[in-house]
């Protein structure tokens, strides 16, 4: 295993266990304080429901579509020029 792979499953494992840390934590406050939870919960819902997240998101996917296109052209043109030289 080169180094690039352990540092990449190391970096994997510690965002899985600082999730199921972050996952935990947050069982407890809702065992700890479910009418505060409830609350939270519904003020945070509230809040996105007023946001515009679905133009966002649609932006975005946009603007990532219109970036691909270029992108695939270019590392496509990449792949053939590695195998052009790689013949020679």
């Amino acid at each position: 295993m080169d180094e690039n792979t352990d540092i990449a499953l190391r970096s994997v494992r510690y965002a899985q266990d600082q999730f199921s840390e972050a996952v935990n934590q947050a069982e407890e406050f809702v065992r700890e304080k479910p009418g505060q939870s409830l609350l939270i919960a519904l003020v945070a819902g509230m809040i996105l429901n007023r946001l515009p997240i679905g133009r966002l998101f649609g932006g975005v996917v946009r603007l990532l579509m219109f970036a691909l296109k270029p992108a695939l052209l270019l590392y496509g043109a990449t792949k053939v020029y590695e195998i052009v030289q790689e013949e020679e």
